[in-house]
């Protein structure tokens, strides 16, 4: 039953298998559509999202009223309004499901009692937490530093599973570079 969240966790801390039980009695499994909405403008994000299956994205509509995507989610990420969820205040964001996906969520009023049942659960989110910061660091850097090109290149010899599962239109956004540049570059390769 779940075994890329009970993979993932392990990758960090130790964990029994009643320790496993535990974290499992705290996550709230929800299924998705492709298309379907898991968080809308407006919302207060309730849940720290864990991908078991599938793909989702995160993004704004920005004001030339276009999505600009700012997260992926494959399995075995996490993802949320972390603003939102922490300060449980409404969201500016979307986060949808490209694919048809199975999630886990961490309710926010749960993980505190989650915590404090399973201390070594707090390292694991500290962990997590650092590794996401850090690949934020690396993709503004990359958005400065490099060309669009670049970029690309990058991108989908990092990332090659997003090149193959997410629509074209997604990664333009995603990258800063418009869906005719990503056509051109693909056929370049």
């Amino acid at each position: 039953m779940y075994p890329n969240l009970i993979k993932h966790i392990r990758r960090y801390v130790e964990l029994d298998d009643s320790d496993i039980q535990t974290v499992l009695k705290f996550c709230k499994p929800i299924h998705l559509k492709k298309k379907e909405y898991l968080l809308s403008e407006g919302q207060v994000c309730k849940g720290n999202y864990f991908v078991e299956k599938g793909c989702l994205r995160m993004f704004f509509i920005n004001d030339k009223n276009a999505e600009q995507i700012t997260q992926f989610a494959l399995e075995t990420w996490w993802i949320a309004d972390y603003f939102s969820y922490i300060d449980q205040t409404p969201t500016e964001y979307y986060i949808q499901a490209i694919e048809k996906s199975e999630i886990l969520s961490l309710d926010h009023q749960m993980q505190d009692h989650l915590f404090n049942e399973l201390p070594q659960m707090e390292r694991y989110f500290r962990m997590v937490s650092q590794k996401a910061v850090a690949a934020s660091q690396v993709r503004i850097k990359f958005i400065y530093d490099l060309s669009k090109e670049e970029r690309y290149q990058q991108f989908s010899t990092a990332f090659p599973e997003f090149i193959q599962r997410v629509p074209q239109y997604m990664l333009a956004s995603f990258l800063g570079l418009t869906p005719e540049y990503v056509s051109e570059l693909r056929k370049k390769r």
